[in-house]
């Protein structure tokens, strides 16, 4: 890893722990609840505790007054929810243009077990080129995602996305992205089979207490962190849930410690 690479990585963690909230939802799903003011969200989110914020190249002016010192990502694919397709993830940029707008590191969405998977390959493979070029550290968010998916499993489903962070750490990605599956147990696999961090996806929002239980579950098992979007982002107090998920993340924090830490109202 260059010198350029290791300094931008710390600008997006904190003692090699991150905390990421992507807000690139508006290409997916459009301007959703707490993305329409981004500017707002992107403040509370970062005053809460957020290591990095990460948008499509275009939202950069909106991103750098209001992020607090946080670091940014620059996410280079995207697809729509009304498209044809949502997992045919197409390019958005380069790493150029993440430069450009100011970025720490650029990110990459690859989904491992589908029918785009063979594109997707390749593109990371050059992506994670041209970056160490330009000292750029690659998160790759390798979901694993298909018909022959193992979903309903835990220990079977933590193959899968086992497989899906070696593909990562193998196409030269320097954080990996990937979803939980579903108990610490599990997910020790799927941390196992890379050398490099993981940090896990949001998934499907419940209460604040078992959002913040499947945190510690993974940090338990040895993630090093979450991207986490919606469920941060579009909370009703995007500050305190970002609050009480840096505590579990970085102070080793309980879920209901970090509950109680952060003022949420019980029971959300």
């Amino acid at each position: 890893m260059s010198a350029g690479t290791a300094a931008r990585l710390q600008r997006i963690g904190t003692g090699g722990r991150y905390l990421i909230v992507p807000m690139d939802h508006g290409i997916t799903l459009g301007a959703v609840k707490g993305l329409k003011d981004i500017e707002s969200t992107i403040d509370a989110v970062t005053r809460g505790g957020a290591d990095a914020v990460l948008t499509q190249k275009g939202i950069a002016s909106r991103v750098h007054d209001n992020k607090n010192g946080a670091g940014y990502i620059v996410h280079l694919n995207g697809s729509t929810s009304i498209g044809p397709d949502e997992n045919d993830k197409r390019v958005t940029g380069t790493v150029t243009d993440a430069v450009r707008a100011g970025a720490d590191a650029v990110s990459f969405h690859i989904n491992v077990g589908s029918e785009h998977e063979p594109d997707q390959i390749s593109q990371l493979g050059e992506l994670t080129s041209t970056a160490a070029d330009y000292g750029m550290p690659v998160l790759a968010m390798t979901y694993a995602r298909g018909h022959d998916v193992r979903e309903d499993d835990p220990a079977e489903f933590a193959e899968d996305l086992g497989h899906a962070v070696r593909l990562g750490e193998e196409l030269g990605a320097d954080v990996i992205k990937t979803a939980y599956s579903g108990t610490p147990d599990t997910f020790e696999h799927v941390v196992e089979s890379t050398r490099l961090p993981v940090v896990i996806a949001g998934g499907s929002k419940g209460t604040d207490e078992e959002t913040l239980a499947m945190v510690r579950g993974a940090m338990d098992a040895g993630a090093a962190g979450v991207s986490m979007g919606r469920s941060i982002f579009q909370h009703d107090y995007p500050e305190k849930i970002t609050s009480a998920v840096a505590a579990v993340i970085h102070e080793d924090a309980t879920a209901q410690e970090a509950v109680e830490a952060a003022g949420l109202p019980a029971g959300v």
